[in-house]
């Protein structure tokens, strides 16, 4: 490894590693185990794609044993840190970002269209299992595992069928994308064109308030149909038709590894509770429209009110 000086930025959430910014600020460092060597490889082909993703510019084995993986730099602040930065008193998400958000996704979706994959037999119901976390969300909430579920899921799928797969970040949103592009691949995997990109502005609901800002139904329709413009230029189809299939597999992705072990931690039982209600909503909007309207799921401190007053679980 070279000698640059690294400051450390944070513990990585979903591996055993660290992330690091050299002292310039222009390449991150990144440090795991096997799984990022195939971030990595993988980032490359991405890159090789004309994917709006950093430059791998090199790689190794530090001293303690760890691999290690340095790209370049794409900014210094997320667009959920320029929302964050932008707020003034009140929760309306500002226009510039969800302009730049809907260019990057732009992008993204452009270079993601290019490059369908021929899928195999299966492959969309892997992309649910492993997008939603279906195994865990059940073994968590066995209540929900029942024919309801299944069909509204199942109607999901089929009206999937003709949607390209194409490669995919699977954990797409504000926190991993900056304006030259998007970061944070390591969940990456096979998914129906528009899955990453469609959601973002949605899911900002999932969060209960907790990410300080709100993106009006007006840049909601404007994110949407941008990304439809392209989807028809690219794809010969619009996609804003999947996003309730997709908010769907969202709100099973949300409620994932969220059941506390603890029985003291009441705010934890509180967080699954209102993630519980909100995957009910969404499956019942969905049962009923086939849409997801997240602008009418309840803030965390709404469903906390109704949980204390007896009104939820």
């Amino acid at each position: 490894m070279n000698n640059t000086s690294w400051r450390f930025v944070k513990k990585r959430t979903a591996a055993d590693g660290a992330v690091y910014v050299s002292a310039d600020g222009t390449r991150y460092r990144r440090t795991g185990g096997a799984e990022l060597q195939a971030e990595a490889a993988f980032q490359r082909r991405l890159a090789d794609l004309d994917y709006p993703v950093p430059r791998v510019l090199e790689e190794g084995v530090t001293g303690d044993g760890h691999l290690y993986v340095v790209e370049e730099s794409l900014g210094d602040q997320t667009l959920h840190e320029r929302a964050v930065a932008s707020l003034n008193g009140g929760r309306g998400l500002p226009d510039d970002v969800t302009d730049t958000a809907a260019q990057v996704a732009t992008r993204l979706l452009r270079a993601q269209a290019a490059h369908a994959v021929e899928p195999t037999p299966g492959a969309l119901r892997q992309w649910l299992d492993r997008a939603g976390f279906t195994q865990n969300v059940f073994q968590e909430n066995p209540d929900l595992d029942n024919p309801r579920t299944r069909a509204a899921l199942g109607h999901a799928l089929d009206g999937l069928a003709a949607v390209p797969l194409v490669c995919g970040h699977l954990d797409y949103g504000l926190p991993n994308v900056l304006p030259a592009g998007v970061i944070d691949w390591q969940h990456h995997g096979l998914v129906p064109l528009g899955y990453d990109v469609l959601p973002a502005l949605e899911i900002i609901a999932f969060k209960g308030g907790n990410k300080g800002y709100t993106a009006s139904p007006e840049q909601r329709h404007r994110y949407l149909a941008v990304l439809d413009d392209v989807a028809r230029d690219t794809a010969g189809q619009t996609i804003s038709q999947h996003l309730g299939a997709y908010l769907l597999v969202k709100a099973l992705f949300f409620l994932a590894l969220m059941r506390p072990t603890d029985p003291s931690r009441t705010d934890k039982y509180l967080k699954w509770q209102y993630r519980r209600h909100l995957f009910t909503k969404g499956l019942e909007q969905y049962e009923h429209t086939r849409t997801v309207d997240t602008a009418l799921f309840p803030r965390l401190d709404q469903f906390a009110a109704g949980h204390r007053a007896g009104d939820h679980p």
